[in-house]
């Protein structure tokens, strides 16, 4: 079913919006096979004028960096002078982290409008040709989802604030995704990872093929590090879109890379280009090659871009719960890291800034690999807590105290591993005990349980 219009005037605020999206499909708590339809999707663009086509767009889609990705694109074009709207998901601590200006919120005068908009096409379902298309009684109908028309609104938000261009990160795939309607100047993608494999097949090669979708015909494609089966799977798919490859090993070049607890910096040679001493001001490696990609990305798309507008854009990049440090005094760094291999970067990054024997607050959703994951935390750290990474997605903190539990057997001097279901009490013990032995704090697993911690330390 269509989930109705609030009674009265609407919207009076974007927070009268995202509650009305709230109220559909969400599929960020779970989705069946009808969830994912472009046709649905097209339909919705078609009704709304097609506001996807109002300014040139990056797409960029992955298993992890997409969100750093997105976000330096949209940084770096804004400081060249080029106004950029940001897609990104999930957000941390405030819905319109989702749709930005770069790194600013649109003025709530344009949520408004574009929410506006968004109603009337929602009200306009019924009587339009595409109505089967949203009938969850037709063989392939559904409602409309909370991620669909949180993206439509999006591109509405960004055709009325008159953006020059838009930075776009996928949701959970690619080929089936709700952004998958745009033409972009250039599609990025990202490291791929085991990650959703219920939806998104349980092997590398299967996953790059979903996210390879987002190749369009004799678009480029700016490809990040790959494995061999990926890197096989892309290659394929450019060759039979006729899309330009541009494999960052083979483009560009990182060196002097230098971290510290306020930022990586670099040096970043991009086809004929160098760019001395940039710098991300958020810790870890990874930063630094998120960066380069989207270097490469921008110089395919708008090649007038400057080293000024690289420089400034890079230096001012903030995003919430990618290593940010939340407090000085105890250090608090929350990290939404949520797989193995991205938990295992944060980890080593931390300890390298903070050392061993900190205090970790951990908590991550059901599906993920936790014994991957303990086995990567459990020796680093003096004090572990478990918890919840708040209601809005299913977990299991019992099987995650388990997994961290009997790893820490396997130790000589085994860290203390405590269960508190609550997250705000576990924050608070872990807050205590850094204080009481003047130790950092990492919370990680999760970027629900980021928010969680955000909230109760800012």
């Amino acid at each position: 079913m269509i989930a109705s219009t609030p009674s009265g005037v609407f919207p009076e605020n974007s927070r009268e919006i995202y509650d009305w999206l709230s109220g559909f499909t969400n599929l960020e708590r779970g989705q069946s096979l009808k969830s994912f339809s472009l046709d649905r999707m097209s339909a919705l663009a078609k009704m709304a004028g097609h506001p996807e086509k109002c300014a040139p767009t990056l797409h960029v889609a992955g298993s992890k960096g997409k969100g750093s990705v997105t976000g330096m694109m949209a940084a770096i074009l804004e400081a060249s002078g080029i106004s950029a709207a940001r897609y990104a998901s999930p957000h941390v601590s405030d819905f319109r982290e989702r749709l930005t200006m770069g790194s600013r919120f649109f003025d709530e005068e344009i949520y408004i409008r574009a929410g506006k908009e968004l109603r009337e096409i929602v009200d306009g379902i019924p009587s339009s040709p595409e109505a089967q298309l949203f009938d969850p009684r037709s063989e392939k109908g559904e409602s409309p989802s909370f991620f669909e028309l949180m993206t439509l609104w999006f591109f509405l938000c960004a055709r009325h604030a008159g953006c020059e261009a838009m930075s776009v990160e996928t949701g959970m795939g690619g080929r089936l995704d709700a952004t998958n309607i745009l033409d972009p100047a250039v599609s990025v993608i990202t490291i791929i990872e085991l990650e959703h494999t219920e939806y998104l097949g349980t092997t590398i090669a299967a996953i790059a093929g979903e996210k390879a979708g987002i190749i369009k015909p004799r678009r480029p494609l700016v490809l990040a590090w790959q494995r061999d089966e990926a890197l096989e799977v892309f290659r394929e798919h450019a060759r039979r879109k006729e899309s330009p490859l541009l494999y960052f090993p083979d483009r560009a070049g990182l060196c002097d890379i230098r971290l510290s607890r306020e930022g990586v910096s670099f040096t970043l040679s991009v086809e004929n280009e160098t760019f001395t001493d940039l710098l991300v001001p958020i810790p870890g490696e990874v930063q630094a090659y998120n960066a380069g990609l989207a270097v490469l990305a921008l110089k395919t798309a708008f090649p007038a871009i400057t080293e000024a507008g690289i420089r400034g854009g890079l230096a001012s990049f903030t995003l919430p719960a990618r290593f940010e440090r939340i407090s000085a005094v105890p250090p608090v760094v929350i990290d939404g890291a949520h797989t193995p291999a991205s938990v295992g970067m944060c980890v080593g990054t931390f300890t390298g800034l903070y050392g061993d024997g900190a205090v970790l607050v951990f908590a991550c959703a059901a599906d993920k690999d936790i014994f991957s994951m303990a086995k990567l935390c459990v020796p680093r750290f003096s004090r572990i807590v478990i918890t919840t990474p708040g209601t809005f997605k299913k977990s299991n903190p019992g099987a995650i105290y388990t997994a961290f539990t009997e790893e820490a057997k396997k130790l000589p001097a085994p860290p203390q591993v405590i269960f508190i279901p609550d997250t705000a009490q576990a924050v608070s013990e872990a807050l205590r005990l850094a204080v009481e032995q003047g130790l950092a704090v990492l919370g990680t697993g999760s970027f629900y349980l980021a928010a969680e911690i955000r909230g109760a330390v800012l």
